[in-house]
């Protein structure tokens, strides 16, 4: 049986978590972290008369009960700390939070990997999610330019998305992009080019009525690709996925970086 212990247990993911992790037949939801609702009955507040539950208002008062996988969906400034803490207490950590940089997540694998335990932080929970990236992948083998925009609400703060960064870092891992004219050389303003990461521009749209989409477009001479993958605002598109990581992460030790990790995908 596999104690969790949830991050961010009444945010919108956390909500459609409780109850899969609740019923499945292999897990125990040992832990939850809610600072807004320290103190009350998680299923008092969720409406679920079986799971009485108490919340934690910090992960570290949530893992003072053994825990074997903390799941955090919180916040970019939260998830960094939450992540150490667990590690500290040698508890393997699958991260849904979005905005971790590359440095984040390079301090967090040396943590981890100094006490042995496993992480794996995933931009993107979703299946079809992990699927672009692996057409992508295959893509920047054979077409040599490519750029990738992200549409999200206007409420999301983080840009990129967690989806767009762990797609520029996978693709890094293939090659950089051909840029005819280098982003430094542009007339007018070189921010209208977009972000920079690791070699891919990466435009980032914030408005109302976006759920979430990402577009990686691909280019040369006398033809485009474009692979696209759309998200809608249910939240239970990610169990599945988190559910997934949590029985995989404690079988590695340090970081790994999306969902692709544990999908039986080729890798040519």
């Amino acid at each position: 049986m596999i104690r969790v212990c949830l991050a961010g247990a009444t945010g919108s993911v956390g909500r459609a978590l409780v109850p899969a992790i609740h019923s499945s037949r292999d897990m125990r939801l040992v832990g939850a972290v809610s600072r807004s609702q320290k103190g009350r009955s998680l299923g008092e507040v969720l409406g679920m008369a079986n799971l009485p539950l108490v919340i934690s208002g910090t992960v570290e008062e949530a893992l003072r009960k053994r825990t074997d996988v903390l799941v955090d969906f919180t916040s970019p400034k939260a998830a960094k700390p939450n992540t150490l803490a667990a590690i500290k207490e040698k508890v393997h950590v699958v991260i849904g939070t979005s905005g971790l940089t590359d440095e984040d997540y390079h301090e967090i694998d040396r943590a981890a990997r100094k006490m042995r335990v496993g992480v794996l932080g995933g931009g993107n929970f979703a299946v079809s999610a992990v699927l672009l990236q692996h057409f992508a992948l295959t893509a920047a083998k054979v077409l040599p330019s490519w750029e990738v925009i992200e549409y999200a609400s206007d409420r999301k703060p983080d840009a990129p998305s967690g989806t767009a960064r762990e797609l520029a870092h996978a693709l890094s891992e293939v090659r950089s992009p051909k840029v005819t004219i280098p982003i430094g050389k542009t007339w007018g303003m070189e921010e209208s080019r977009g972000a920079t990461l690791r070699g891919t521009q990466i435009h980032s749209v914030r408005l109302p009525g976006i759920a979430s989409r990402v577009e990686v477009i691909f280019g040369d001479a006398g033809e485009r690709l474009t692979i696209t993958h759309e998200g809608t605002e249910d939240q239970r598109t990610y169990v599945k996925g988190v559910l997934a990581a949590v029985r995989k992460v404690p079988s590695w030790i340090g970081l790994r970086r999306g969902l692709w990790e544990i999908m039986d995908l080729p890798r040519s």
